[in-house]
């Protein structure tokens, strides 16, 4: 169905895989149309409830597919901004959006854009190999698809600027004790760690998760007393719920609770 990707779906969870190892799974134009169809699916086919992202081969991805949008002195540059429009941004606010837990199993450089969609994601498992490039400013660029804002958010200004602006590698042990991503494992164990990640999350309350993600988002735009009358608005939706009423029944009965999508 898909040339560019690998989507697998079993007991509740998506796993989408990057597959154009050949240029280190970076981005072409019917990559994004895949993700696009394939994210739409997931979020919208009553049986996953959770995501997994990973790439194919020795890396993650390393961004845009430059030699898909290559100019030379005599043509017309392309207009990079309806690049972004068009796929980067939708792209960000499908992952960012979906109703249900988003976990990254990062093998290997994620490099540009790459880097931009593991920090769209929600828990970051990481190879002791991977390793993160803001490349964009080596090519005259600045960093897009909401890497702006999501490191500096994690790791603060004054990392996010010097990382945007020198292009260095940040390795994911650092990333790791800059609070960028949740954990980093030996690379042997990336899959078995993740694949308990998702395994976990598809058992559990995804109504919830997908509120707590959005949640914690939130916090960023939201006064304090904004936060408390969201908070109190979907405790009260919640408390009505039935995952709610079965995780209480389940906890007075000393059993594994059996929650619903």
């Amino acid at each position: 169905m898909y040339q560019t990707i690998v989507v697998e779906k079993t007991a509740g969870v998506a796993k989408l895989t990057l597959n154009r190892p050949d240029r280190l799974n970076s981005f072409n134009v019917q990559m994004h149309e895949e993700l696009q169809q394939a994210l739409d699916d997931i979020a919208t086919d009553g049986e996953s409830r959770c995501l997994l992202i990973t790439g194919a081969g020795r890396g993650f991805c390393a961004g845009q597919d430059l030699s898909d949008r290559a100019v030379s002195s005599d043509q017309d540059t392309p207009d990079l901004g309806v690049s972004v429009e068009k796929f980067y941004n939708p792209l960000i606010r499908r992952v960012t959006q979906l109703k249900m837990p988003v976990v990254c199993a990062l093998n290997g450089v994620a490099a540009g854009a790459g880097a931009s969609l593991v920090m769209a994601c929600d828990i970051v498992i990481a190879a002791r190999s991977s390793s993160f490039i803001l490349s964009f400013a080596k090519i005259g660029l600045i960093p897009d698809s909401g890497s702006s804002w999501h490191f500096a958010r994690a790791i603060g200004l004054p990392r996010a600027k010097a990382l945007a602006m020198l292009g260095e590698k940040l390795k994911a042990e650092q990333a790791e004790q800059w609070g960028l991503i949740y954990q980093v494992v030996d690379d042997e164990v990336l899959s078995d760690k993740a694949n308990e990640i998702t395994s976990y999350f598809a058992k559990q309350p995804t109504e919830a998760l997908a509120h707590i993600k959005q949640l914690v988002h939130s916090t960023f735009d939201n006064t304090l007393n904004e936060q408390l009358e969201k908070e109190r608005l979907l405790m009260q939706h919640l408390g009505r719920s039935e995952n709610y009423r079965e995780g209480v029944a389940a906890f007075m009965e000393k059993r594994e609770p059996d929650f619903k999508g």
